[in-house]
């Protein structure tokens, strides 16, 4: 992986105080996938600032019940289910919510958010968890220790250790015991040309049609459309880290 494509950014973060050692003292219209060409980035080509990946979620349109989004994401990252819920792998896991006065109920499915200023990555000792100029937040697995800092500085669970040896590796999203790990917004897909995650296209094949992953800075992208045309929010923008990750309907 070449500088270019893992260079955070180093803009002084709001949250955390931005250092290891703070830490261990201290989830519309139709959501279609489709995007403009343009924003298709050459696999040969370095990844630039030019665009930033993201997604709105239309919790309305989120069915309860509804486990496609979570089961593709499983079967395209190869994460398995040793049927230990409190350590198994999640990358991304869906969340109800219930309006204690009218008693509606929201869900939500939930992952890494992709962050502006990721506390993730202010923490990592190593560099090991950086953020792309294009706004997709992962992790290096050659250089993560396991310190396990990042879990804790991330306000939305979103990540995972992973305790097993890891069998059937995929080329596209390469695993290992003692590291931690997370949603990539399918980032192969991407670095690829496809706009798309497996989970948006689940979505998509149930009817739901739910999510919707774009481009947040090409102001013709269907989902810069959509969110400049409808009201959403980030999961406690209090922090201030700009997710790229957006929600409509909560």
């Amino acid at each position: 992986m070449s500088e270019s494509n893992r260079q955070p950014d180093m803009n002084r973060r709001k949250v955390l105080g931005a250092t290891a050692a703070g830490v261990t003292a201290a989830t519309l219209a139709p959501g279609v996938i489709l995007q403009t060409v343009s924003a298709a980035r050459d696999p040969g080509e370095p990844v630039t600032s030019d665009v930033r990946w993201g997604m709105l979620i239309d919790t309305a349109k989120c069915a309860d019940g509804c486990t496609a989004c979570v089961d593709a994401c499983v079967s395209e990252n190869n994460i398995p289910n040793h049927g230990r819920p409190t350590t198994d792998p999640v990358w991304i896991r869906k969340v109800k919510l219930r309006d204690k006065l009218t008693g509606k109920l929201t869900n939500m499915p939930m992952m890494c958010l992709h962050c502006e200023f990721p506390p993730c990555v202010d923490v990592c000792p190593t560099g090991a968890s950086f953020r792309r100029a294009d706004g997709i937040v992962l992790v290096d697995r050659h250089i993560c220790i396991g310190c396990r800092y990042c879990m804790m500085a991330c306000p939305y669970n979103a990540r995972s250790f992973i305790h097993e040896v890891v069998d059937n590796q995929t080329v596209v999203a390469p695993r290992g015991k003692g590291c931690v790990e997370s949603c990539t917004l399918c980032v192969h897909r991407l670095d690829r040309g496809d706009i798309s995650t497996a989970c948006a296209d689940a979505c998509v094949k149930e009817g739901h049609e739910a999510i919707l992953v774009g481009d947040l800075k090409d102001p013709e992208s269907t989902l810069a459309k959509r969110l400049k045309s409808y009201p959403s929010r980030e999961i406690r923008a209090d922090l201030e880290l700009n997710t790229g990750v957006r929600y409509s309907n909560v």
